[in-house]
């Protein structure tokens, strides 16, 4: 921490972060520094999100789970009409997915995150893409210090545990899904990675999300092997009842990583998870100081990554990637713990500032600025690129937000029309030869050989992890089931049926509810 500091920025690197009192670098003696009037964090990085479904409001869990082949599917009435069915109506839609992508970012980028997993694109001609927007994407980032992340492992390349390792010695990071539940199937998914030899098919580059089901030994496994978790508290409590034992994750010496999950079962934005983090970590016996848990969501993620030596911190030759937090007394950790959206001043994405006060953002040369307001702030987004994606670069979040709302409002009617003029993705790629069109791909609605968790074999049996994406035919049409929906507003500061919610969902403990409130 540096007491009444200046970051000193030049061509998209850190020159120096330094006390005010001490001389400016080289090249900076004539520069008058612009004031934040805050504290400036490393901006934060989100390694578990599933970012296309963060335009759907927060579901009200009618049941305990036990694992995650129970709640995503047909086995779950509420499934089809609250998340699967919407998204099919949506994500292929060539004017809707624009306003999607653009809304999702967003959210997370006036929340402080600059680096989150990515957003995946199909066409009508077959071919695949990330999105390439305003806050980075673990998968891919043409940068060579910046590493891209797998996320996805196609079945044939996870026929076996062996296969499994080597497709996890092939990229430096691996973010999948493990042991999500809390019974003895889930902690079979991660038993299945023990090879015939007895070794394991864990590797350095292995980044577990969950592992709500492993036990102290499994995290003296993932330990040993160097590999590490990714801890996302308020989904697992609100779906399981329960989360990941941290205190013997910690332990076992792991790193742990955070993610809000999405926005239909967890927090809106990984500054909302930091404080169901703390909130659990207080529960269990104060697991981890304030400073760890910052710590989770910038410096330890970045090494997750293996991207520590390009982000993370604030230090001389680091990418500028910060967000900056009104108010700058009392211990800086806490403070951004107990922070909200509309304390969030100013965020910056290697050195252009995207979204903050509107002095402070036009000061640092944002241009063509897209004014909202967030908790009563006012605020202003940068959202031009030289590259700007030929899908979304022309949408405003304004126009995003009146394309959803108007969507999810009538979805009824838009299911119908599915059922008479076929589905949305039906006609994207039935679109004249020479259109090319662009949809979300989903994750999971329908198998696509690119499903996020380790399909290798349970143990003893030939059955794969993870959920089955074979479904039977619904007893009903979607227009007979969906009903119209409300958007899902940026921000807790905005939302004011959201803390409602929470406190009206069952599995979580007597003392998550009352805490968030205090913490918001």
């Amino acid at each position: 921490m540096i007491d009444s500091g200046v970051l000193y920025i030049d061509a998209g690197r850190i020159v120096a972060a330094s006390p005010a009192s001490a001389a400016a670098p080289a090249g900076f003696e004539s520069v008058v520094p612009v004031s934040v009037g805050g504290t400036i964090y490393p901006g934060l990085i989100d390694l578990h999100n599933h970012l296309s479904y963060n335009a759907l409001q927060l579901w009200q869990v009618a049941h305990r789970y036990t694992n995650r082949d129970q709640w995503g599917g047909a086995a779950n009435p509420e499934y089809r009409p609250l998340i699967s069915g919407p998204m099919k109506l949506i994500g292929p839609d060539p004017d809707l997915m624009p306003a999607v992508v653009r809304y999702v970012e967003c959210k997370a980028l006036v929340a402080g995150t600059t680096t989150s997993e990515g957003i995946e694109l199909f066409s009508n001609k077959g071919a695949r893409r990330l999105y390439r927007g305003n806050i980075r994407n673990v998968e891919q980032t043409d940068d060579k210090d910046l590493p891209g992340a797998g996320t996805r492992i196609g079945d044939v390349d996870a026929a076996s545990a062996a296969n499994f390792l080597a497709a996890l010695q092939s990229k430096s990071c691996y973010i999948l899904h493990l042991s999500e539940g809390t019974d003895d199937a889930a902690r079979n998914h991660f038993l299945a990675l023990q090879l015939p030899s007895g070794g394991w098919a864990i590797a350095s580059s292995l980044a577990g999300i969950h592992c709500v089901a492993l036990k102290p030994e499994d995290f003296a496994v993932l330990a040993a092997h160097q590999a590490s978790m990714v801890w996302s508290p308020l989904s697992n409590y609100l779906l399981y009842g329960q989360t990941t034992d941290v205190a013997e994750a910690k332990k076992a010496g792991l790193k742990i990583g955070l993610g809000p999950d999405w926005s239909p079962s967890g927090s809106k934005s990984l500054l909302g998870e930091l404080k169901v983090a703390w909130l659990a970590s207080e529960a269990a016996g104060s697991v981890f100081s304030a400073a760890e848990l910052v710590t989770m969501a910038t410096r330890t993620a970045a090494e997750i990554l293996h991207w520590d030596q390009a982000l993370g911190t604030l230090e001389p030759g680091k990418r500028p990637d910060l967000l900056a937090i009104e108010g700058s007394s009392g211990d800086p950790y806490l403070q951004l713990l107990h922070a909200n959206e509309s304390d969030v001043r100013l965020v910056m994405v290697g050195g252009v500032a995207r979204f903050g006060a509107p002095p402070l953002v036009r000061s640092l040369g944002g241009e063509g600025l897209e004014t909202l307001t967030l908790g009563g702030q006012r605020r202003v987004l940068n959202l031009r690129q030289a590259s700007a994606d030929p899908a979304v670069g022309q949408v405003s979040l304004a126009e995003a937000r009146d394309r959803l709302q108007h969507a999810l409002a009538n979805l009824p009617q838009l299911a119908k029309q599915a059922e008479q003029q076929g589905s949305p993705l039906r006609r994207m790629l039935a679109a004249p030869e020479g259109e090319v069109q662009w949809g979300l791909a989903l994750d999971e609605l329908e198998p696509t050989g690119v499903e996020l968790r380790p399909r290798v074999p349970l143990p003893g049996t030939t059955i794969p992890t993870g959920p089955s994406l074979t479904t039977a035919a619904p007893a009903k049409p979607l227009s007979e089931t969906i009903r119209p929906l409300k958007l899902d507003p940026l921000t807790v500061s905005d939302d004011s049926s959201w803390l409602d919610t929470i406190a009206g969902e069952q599995n979580l403990p007597p003392w998550l509810a009352p805490g968030l409130r205090e913490l918001y």
